[in-house]
């Protein structure tokens, strides 16, 4: 977590990228830092009402950060919106890394909200565009009166400034995951991450379940935390029993020149045979029940 109050260079700089989730009221100043920010190369990703008011909740004409986004407000928000979606644009914006692991889906769920938007500049083909609403009731109504549009619901930027890259979502696309926890909108927001902050992770976990994974590197160690909130009441209250899952595959990138010496499963207490591709350190982690800790001691 970032604190709105402390968005100037110093407190920034150590991150790469920053998500903006319907983050509606922004200072000048506040907007004039992210600015600076996007400009030294770094990314953002925003949604919905983002920046469309003062820090005192007062509407603005437009967009604090429209420049940014490269798009202005049309004045008009959109919602409750009933039966519309997105039509996942695969012929026009074939392989746009916003659409990974997607191919198998031609439109997603929309989201409740969203602001009305005009382009200031010319964007390539989206990725995403509008299915406008229709009605839900009665039966015989229920079908898509217009089956496409080429309404962008994804504003894409790269190369602002010092080479930053910035994605706004127009709509409440974290909101509606919250809500209706979308596989698919997932997907959105994990590819717009990776899009826009452009680096190799330091660690990557494949396996079942849902992991919160954290790395800290220090001198001469690495150190990967696997905390484990595979439960049904991950999102909903609080946890009533621990769900142990399975097999976890973890590849960790080692620091320039770094030799291994050991690794541990700290809650295991015991070492793990890992392998060594190039910079990249692969091991499995048999189980996690609670929280697993993979200790990497160098050289």
């Amino acid at each position: 977590m970032v604190h709105d109050r402390l968005l100037d260079a110093t407190h920034l700089a150590s991150f790469g990228t920053l998500i903006l989730p319907n983050l509606a009221a922004l200072s000048e100043k506040q907007c004039g830092q992210l600015r600076e920010f996007v400009q030294r190369g770094a990314g953002l990703i925003a949604t919905h009402e983002t920046s469309l008011y003062d820090e005192w909740g007062v509407r603005r004409g437009d967009f604090g950060l429209a420049g940014l986004f490269g798009v202005r407000s049309s004045g008009r928000v959109e919602g409750p919106m009933h039966n519309a979606y997105l039509r996942l644009e695969h012929d026009t914006a074939r392989g746009h890394p916003l659409l990974r692991d997607l191919a198998d889906a031609p439109r997603m769920i929309h989201g409740v909200w969203r602001v009305e938007v005009e382009p200031m500049m010319t964007f390539p083909p989206p990725p995403l565009t509008l299915i406008p609403s229709y009605p839900d009731l009665p039966m015989e109504k229920v079908y898509p009166r217009v089956a496409r549009t080429s309404r962008a619901e994804v504003y894409l930027r790269e190369d602002v400034g010092g080479g930053g890259r910035v994605a706004y979502f127009p709509w409440d696309l974290d909101r509606t995951y919250w809500e209706v926890l979308s596989v698919d909108h997932y997907k959105l927001m994990r590819n717009a991450v990776v899009w826009a902050t452009r680096e190799e992770p330091p660690v990557t976990v494949q396996g079942p379940g849902v992991l919160d994974v954290t790395v800290w590197q220090q001198a001469r160690s690495l150190t990967v935390h696997l905390v484990n909130l595979t439960n049904p009441m991950m999102m909903k209250g609080p946890v009533r029993e621990l769900l142990a899952v399975g097999e976890q595959e973890v590849r960790l990138k080692l620091p320039e020149g770094a030799r291994v010496k050991r690794v541990q499963l700290l809650a295991a207490n015991r070492s793990v045979r890992a392998t060594r591709h190039g910079r990249e350190l692969r091991l499995k982690v048999p189980a996690v029940l609670d929280h697993e800790i993979v200790a990497v001691d160098l050289g």
